[in-house]
């Protein structure tokens, strides 16, 4: 690992070797407290009762060095630490203690800062940061204690660059690739020693999985995320389709009710008045005049069929029940709707579901002209749900595939954050189910 040290001098360690003086004081103890079982119990029992019998005292005192010797090997370890390595942990607890802390349930953004406060306290320095690489630069990912966010540093070829604000730096590698790096600071007066840099680069060494698992992450969610706005885009691109359709349509039905609607009424009137005028076969001319009426009364009709099919002036007015009962007229085929309390809703929505059902019902009367279609509409947690069920002889849609009309369907219910599924089987009807949150 490379390290960049600063201006301070490597301070020399309080205690010269200090895991051999640890391992000494421990065994120094040991050897003193069995000492000490053997000279009070042994020596000092067996002169206090006069027992001649030496053999059951060493027994004895054997036994109770059995009993307490893991204890006190604990206690003259926590002592040999606190005297070597002051109150702070010691490098064989610190790295034991990362690896418990990196292999809990930490979040993703708890995890750098975990370890540079580990990293801090277990070293002694006054401070700590985890850098993590994320392109060409290295970002400020993790700190102890809390600071300002540092501006991320260029990154040339697999080089550590100078990091701002560390006495230490040293670069995490995981593969031969450069993933990150850690940097300390130092307390004023006080530099590390070479123990403690020596913790440092095994942490180094043990954090190059670590930050390769966070920056995975990262990258994960930077994906997530960006997909999450192409959807959001495509969502509200489609809903702008749907919006400018319904508007194109109303602006259609405007059009042939102020346009062609009012020639044809104008042209009844001119005709009335001809049959007033004509003198030569008056009964020819009058039979004549009935007939292009007839035809003229023939055309207003299927105008308005059109202005009604483009948007029926009933949805606007009565809402989404109201215009799909007017389909329960409709001579094609037998409709029934079954409306469960549905409210009114934004004109988006509710032209939606009814070109929909629309299409829904038109499939029904081409495929299934004999059977019965019900069509139910109904609002649930904020969300409006619509079906289309027949009792007809029903198909594969493995084998049939999708026609252009579902997907015009699924297109106007996603663009409103709906969705639809169809449901069929030979000899089992076919049913068409919907469901749109309500804003």
């Amino acid at each position: 690992m490379e390290d960049t040290s600063g201006p301070f001098a490597h301070r020399a360690p309080v205690l010269a070797a200090p895991a051999v003086v640890s391992r000494a004081i421990v065994a120094g103890t040991l050897v003193a407290f069995i000492a000490a079982v053997y000279l009070v119990v042994a020596v000092g029992l067996g002169a206090l009762l006069d027992w001649n019998d030496s053999t059951m005292l060493s027994i004895a005192a054997t036994a109770i060095v059995a009993l307490a010797f893991s204890r006190v090997r604990q206690r003259a370890e926590g002592v040999a630490s606190r005297l070597v390595y002051g109150e702070r942990r010691s490098p064989y607890e610190t790295l034991a203690q990362l690896s418990d802390r990196m292999a809990g349930a930490y979040a993703t953004e708890d995890v750098l800062p975990q370890m540079a406060r580990i990293l801090a306290q277990g070293s002694g320095a006054q401070g700590a940061r985890v850098w993590l690489r994320l392109g060409d630069e290295l970002m400020s990912a993790g700190t102890w204690p809390e600071g300002p966010q540092l501006a991320p540093v260029a990154i040339e070829g697999e080089v550590l660059p100078l990091l701002p604000g560390a006495h230490h730096q040293l670069a995490v590698r995981h593969r031969g690739e450069l993933i990150g790096a850690v940097t300390v600071t130092q307390a004023p007066g006080e530099p590390l020693s070479s123990v403690d840099l020596h913790l440092l680069d095994d942490v180094a060494s043990q954090a190059g999985l670590v930050l390769r698992n966070v920056r995975l992450t990262a990258r994960l969610a930077a994906s997530l995320e960006e997909l999450s706005l192409q959807a959001e885009e495509l969502r509200a691109s489609r809903q702008r389709i749907v919006t400018t359709q319904d508007a194109e349509r109303r602006q259609v039905e405007r059009d042939i009710h102020d346009g062609a609607q009012q020639h044809l009424v104008a042209l009844m009137v001119q005709l009335r008045v001809a049959r007033t005028m004509v003198e030569r076969d008056p009964n020819r001319a009058a039979t004549m005049v009935v007939e292009i009426r007839q035809v003229i009364a023939d055309a207003l009709r299927n105008l308005l069929d059109l202005a009604s099919g483009i948007h029926p002036r009933v949805l606007t007015e009565a809402g989404l029940a109201a215009a799909l009962r007017a389909q329960e007229n409709n001579p094609s085929i037998r409709v029934r709707v079954e409306d469960h309390g549905v409210r009114r809703s934004g004109a988006e929505l509710e032209a939606a579901v009814y070109f929909a059902c629309l299409e829904a019902l038109q499939n029904a009367s081409k495929h299934a002209a004999e059977a019965q279609v019900v069509v139910s509409l109904a609002e649930r947690d904020g969300v409006l749900e619509f079906s289309v069920r027949d009792d007809g002889p029903g198909f594969d849609p493995e084998r049939s595939g999708r026609g252009s009309g579902l997907d015009n369907m699924q297109d106007r219910l996603t663009a409103l954050g709906g969705s639809l599924e169809l449901s069929s089987a030979p000899g089992r009807g076919t049913s068409v189910t919907g469901r749109v949150p309500v804003p």
